[in-house]
């Protein structure tokens, strides 16, 4: 098994959902090395900027994941779906 951290909304008691998502992506990257100390399957997802979009996307397809989701930097977290979070559906490949 494998856990992926992407974000985070609290930390130390502190309502972190109110801050843009790269100072909740700079919060959680302080935490990288914390989560990695002994323990296996651990891991914070990296933040990637839209100029590698088309490439991630392509590898998403490529591996056969089920997609990647854009979020836009500057927005705080909003629960459920919204249209500053967009899931984009990786293509299937053919056999």
């Amino acid at each position: 098994m494998q856990f992926c951290a992407f974000d985070i909304l609290a930390e130390e008691g502190d309502d972190l959902r109110k801050l843009p998502l790269h100072l909740r992506k700079s919060n959680l990257g302080r935490l990288d090395a914390f989560l990695r100390t002994g323990r296996k399957g651990i891991f914070v997802n990296p933040f990637e900027r839209g100029e590698i979009g088309p490439d991630l996307f392509r590898a998403a397809s490529e591996m056969g994941l089920e997609g990647l989701v854009s979020k836009r930097r500057e927005r705080s977290y909003v629960a459920g779906r919204c249209k500053y979070w967009i899931k984009v559906a990786a293509m299937e490949r053919e056999l």
